[in-house]
């Protein structure tokens, strides 16, 4: 059994807490695999590796606050007989819960590998701010604190 330590998520992912409380679960699902990437503050990348599967075959939804990716492999016309089989080509549904505001900006597709870009967007009105303390306004506080220790 596989131990991931999602404690970088925690500390800078900020919208992924859920999400990584989630995927630390022993249920997690491990095909297809991917990793999560903070791009920058309040943007994220979720990169999966699709080996075998092409654009048509894959489909990107969101519902609410989940991000569903699914892939459904076409079946081969000609019957092949494999002598090893390591490439898994088979059909997969993986969701992702995603934090408030968190959405889903692009998505492409090269080289077997789908990268979906994601970004936190927090309405004004609910962002965090700093509330003055009987009239006094931060700049003043500064000032009050240098006249102080210059006495």
């Amino acid at each position: 059994m596989r131990t991931f330590d999602l404690t970088p998520l925690y500390r800078t992912g900020i919208g992924f807490d859920r999400l990584a409380s989630l995927l630390n679960g022993a249920d997690a699902p491990s095909y297809p695999p991917y990793n999560i990437e903070l791009v920058a503050e309040d943007q994220y990348r979720i990169v999966m590796a699709l080996a075998g599967f092409d654009r048509s075959e894959l489909s990107i939804d969101t519902e609410r606050d989940a991000l569903i990716i699914t892939g459904r492999k076409q079946k081969d016309a000609s019957e092949r007989t494999f002598l090893h089989r390591g490439i898994a080509a088979r059909d997969f549904e993986q969701r992702f819960q995603l934090a408030d505001h968190v959405k889903v900006t692009g998505a492409s597709f090269d080289n077997g590998m789908l990268t979906i870009d994601l970004v936190r967007e927090v309405p004004e009105a609910l962002r965090p701010r700093k509330i003055a303390i009987d009239g006094i306004a931060p700049n003043n506080v500064t000032t009050l604190e240098q006249k102080r220790d210059a006495a």
